[in-house]
């Protein structure tokens, strides 16, 4: 590298930082050869700034350091302020802002030009880590109109880039996107391809601030790709993410992502080890764990406050101020400093965490009989639903609505909360994803509870029906939208079937399977981000009135039960008119439930030789419990109608054809009442021939698919080798029928890899997802695969929700393990029945009726399986 300068060195940083050192190196060794001191303090920068790119803080302030001594020692003011210029960003990116401030104000005056826009960029970064945003913007503002008089492109990208991020932070996200745009032109034009990755981490940031949560997730991919590609490390930058996982909130991934953090962040990181402080302590606060989210918030407080970054502290008191009130702290002090932490954000840009201070000041006003402050609180909260982002307008609409019901306008109240559940739709169409459509539910939370308390103390079944159908499910009720063909993700998912079955056979074999473990890992994160940003569209069925349900289930009756504050409810629509039950705490069905669902497992997975009979009669104890809960305080409204049930989704798991009143008789699960009513009423365009598959280490699959084959029609059968992941599924695409014997596995970490075991590995819902058209019917033999996982607002995740929210009119399948060769039997007598033309809920309680005296397995099996949909 002969003859190498310095500031080629210098401007090679944010393109390739491992050659800036060795070009700073080479430029370090001519300039002392030479004698050239202000060479010399030169390159002593340029590797200090390069060490800085590769996240080495204690090197990069050696060498800036040794760069102002250097310079100092020649008597070259404007090397020592370039070298003090440049040792302020990396003290501020260490946490050491008030040193950093004294370096940038000691550089100031000895910069003339060009120079001085570059102090000035780097003096509002400074101002801008400390949270004085006005005064770091007029220096941003003040760099460009310097360096634009003198066309130094490259330090007007800079200070772009810089005030933009600002921007986005405080709110003026339309002008943050314009300045990212600008300044990665700039930085293409002068080929800075890690510089264009950042301004694209950054964008990403305003994306997730204006709750463009795809855009902002294809951001952050394409940056993360091209850090990879310059094998940059940027471990700070789990944090930008955890703040989009929180906002959905993907609270799991958040949780597992902000441990990781705290894990991996150094000492040289405290800025970003605060924040993941404070993002694991929202976490906790989402979870309902209060202690946890306080002692995290209060250590992120005294991080920031040493930081000297008033917003971030203001934030992390906003948590420990939530958190009691949450756990039920009602005084007048709470009040004033939930009111004082609300002011503070609204001043420094963070409306949101602003708005729920303010709301949250507001209910304990009201309930401490201060209605004055309540409603002014409210008046204030209320004014964000004209206005920014869907989250934003949902929390002001919320507050409108308890502002109206405060002043008695009880009619108002309830137009207020359903607007702001219907922008909550609006918005969640827009994700595309069924994974962010069905947790972003959880924004709707409280205007959803606000209605349903409402109109259970009024008493009317109808409008509580309407309530509980207004949040539960919503995800099910939107229009399909299916991830773009061109974003890799049938090569993702073939890869992770690939390491899946490599997996496998390496624990099969008893070798290591660490590696690929954290192969399976990254791939189905993945598979996970690539479908986060299909784009979304589409319409929203709205939740059916009574007497639109009451034509629709003719003879039928139709329950949902609600959990309401831990109480069970029941809304029965039957025979044109619709009735309200209360049937006791939910807490004694959950033990009830739990005591079942281990009997029967115990049943199915008992040796042959064990005597079953008091695990049957524990299993018909418990079964008969159940009954007296949920069905016979119901009895004279049901009748012996065939029955649509819509559990709250903690019920989910009920294999409810093992209770006495639902024994032969037609049932159909249903998440709510609108996707039942979708189902039903759904006309599919198929093709007419049905797909048969059976899936591998499963002997008895092969004899339940040629068993059932005659009876099913024209049909594809594929078994052994032949039932590929993509063979069934291009298969399936359309059906009017698709059987699938195989083994099951579901994941409750992470359902959307739920999966049925076929040749070539795991068929998962995401493979279901790509699908044009389901199939019309789908009947699964495999172990769980009728199990979902439930999230806030009884958003369900797993087969069972892909399948119906797709468009798939009946699923039947088991909720507990069953064993093939017992329902091979089931399975046969079922498809007898359906090619006699009995519908699916009548054929499958007829099968299980005269399958249920074949022994005490048959008992449990005949039990597990549940009919979904129609």
């Amino acid at each position: 590298m002969a003859g190498v300068s310095a500031a080629a060195a210098l401007e090679a940083r944010q393109r390739d930082p491992r050659a800036a050192i060795e070009m700073g190196r080479s430029a370090l060794r001519a300039a002392r050869a030479s004698g050239d001191a202000e060479e010399a303090s030169a390159a002593e920068r340029a590797i200090g700034l390069a060490l800085r790119e590769l996240h080495d803080f204690d090197a990069a302030l050696r060498h800036l350091r040794r760069s102002v001594r250097i310079a100092e020692r020649a008597g070259s003011a404007r090397s020592a302020a370039l070298a003090r210029m440049s040792l302020a960003f990396v003290l501020s990116n260490t946490g050491r802002h008030a040193q950093a401030l004294r370096a940038i104000n000691a550089a100031m005056p000895h910069l003339r030009g060009v120079d001085a826009g570059s102090g000035r960029m780097q003096r509002g970064l400074v101002l801008h880590y400390l949270c004085r945003y006005d005064e770091a913007l007029r220096e941003y503002n003040g760099a460009i109109e310097v360096v634009r008089r003198f066309g130094e492109r490259l330090v007007e990208a800079r200070a772009l880039n810089n005030r933009g991020l600002l921007r986005a932070y405080t709110g003026g996200l339309r002008a943050a996107d314009e300045d990212f745009d600008r300044a990665a032109a700039l930085y293409r034009e002068l080929d800075q391809s890690l510089a264009v990755a950042d301004v694209r981490w950054n964008a990403g940031i305003s994306a997730s601030r204006a709750g463009d949560v795809p855009r902002a997730l294809t951001m952050f991919a394409e940056a993360e790709r091209e850090y990879r590609r310059l094998a940059v490390p940027r471990p700070a930058l789990l944090i930008n993410r955890l703040e989009l996982l929180v906002s959905v909130p993907l609270l799991e991934e958040a949780r597992e992502a902000a441990d990781r953090a705290l894990d991996e962040l150094g000492g040289d990181l405290v800025l970003a080890r605060s924040e993941a402080l404070f993002y694991r302590a929202r976490v906790a606060l989402l979870e309902g764990e209060l202690d946890r989210a306080v002692e995290l918030a209060t250590a992120a407080r005294k991080g920031f406050r040493r930081q000297k970054r008033e917003v971030w502290a203001e934030g992390a008191r906003h948590v420990e101020l939530r958190a009691a009130y949450l756990s039920g702290q009602r005084t007048r002090a709470l009040v004033t400093a939930l009111t004082r932490v609300a002011s503070r954000l609204d001043a420094l840009g963070w409306r949101m965490a602003a708005l729920e201070a303010r709301v949250d000041a507001a209910l304990v006003a009201r309930d401490l009989g201060d209605r004055s402050r309540a409603v002014a609180e409210l008046t204030t909260a209320g004014a964000a639903r004209r206005g920014g982002p869907a989250a934003h307008r949902v929390q002001g609409w919320y507050a409108e609505a308890l502002r109206r019901d405060l002043l008695g306008n009880a009619r108002g109240a309830q137009i207020a909360l359903r607007r702001g559940l219907d922008l909550l739709d609006e918005y969640r169409v827009s994700l595309g994803a069924m994974e962010l459509r069905a947790l972003s539910g959880a924004q709707g939370e409280a205007l959803a509870l606000e209605g349903l308390r409402t109109a259970v103390a009024g008493g009317r079944a109808g409008r509580v029906l309407s309530w509980a159908e207004a949040w539960r499910a919503g995800a099910l009720r939107m229009t399909p939208a299916r991830p773009p063909e061109d974003t890799g993700l049938a090569d993702a998912l073939a890869e992770l079937r690939a390491v899946t079955a490599d997996l496998e056979a390496a624990s099969t074999d008893g070798r290591p399977t660490s590696a690929l473990r954290q192969r399976q890992a990254r791939g189905e994160q993945r598979v996970r981000e690539l479908t986060r940003q299909a784009g979304g569209g589409g319409a929203v069925f709205k939740p059916p009135a009574v007497d639109e349900l009451a034509r629709a289930l003719g003879r039928s009756a139709l329950v949902e039960y609600i959990d309401h504050e831990g109480e069970l409810l029941a809304v029965v629509v039957a025979g044109g008119r619709a009735s309200l039950h209360r049937l006791g705490p939910l807490a004694g069905a959950l033990r009830e439930l739990r005591l079942l669902r281990f009997a029967l497992h115990r049943l199915v997975t008992l040796p042959e030789h064990v005597d079953r009979t008091a695990v049957r009669a524990g299993a018909e104890h418990a079964a008969g419990l159940l009954q007296n809960r949920l069905l016979e305080p119901l009895r004279r409204r049901l009748d012996d109608r065939p029955l649509v049930l819509a559990p709250t989704g903690r019920l989910g798991g009920l294999p409810w054809s093992v209770l006495p009143a639902c024994r032969g008789r037609a049932l159909t699960v249903v998440p709510s009442a609108t996707v039942w009513l979708r189902a039903a009423t759904s006309d599919l365009v198929s093709h007419d021939r049905a797909v048969l598959a059976a899936g591998p280490r499963l002997p008895a699959a092969p004899t339940e698919i040629a068993a059932v084959a005659p009876l099913a029609g024209a049909a594809s059968v594929l078994v052994d080798d032949a039932a590929t992941v993509d063979a069934v599924a291009s298969a399936m695409d359309g059906a009017p029928l698709a059987h699938v014997a195989a083994h099951g596995s579901f994941r409750a970490d992470n359902p959307l890899f739920s999966a049925l075991e076929l040749a070539d590995g795991p068929l998962t819902v995401y493979d279901l997802q790509r699908l044009r058209t389901p199939p019309a019917r789908v009947v699964l033999s495999a172990c769980d695969s009728g199990r979902s996982a439930v999230r806030p607002g009884d958003e369900l995740m797993g087969f069972t929700a892909a399948l119906l929210g797709l468009g798939t009119r009946t699923l039947v399948a088991p909720v507990i393990p069953v064993p093939a060769e017992v329902t091979t039997p089931l399975m046969v007598d079922l498809h007898r029945r359906l090619r006699a033309g009995r519908p699916p809920a009548e054929a499958l309680a007829g099968a299980q009726e005269a399958h249920r005296g074949d022994g005490d397995t048959a008992f449990a099996a005949c039990a597990g399986f549940l009919c979904f949909g129609a």
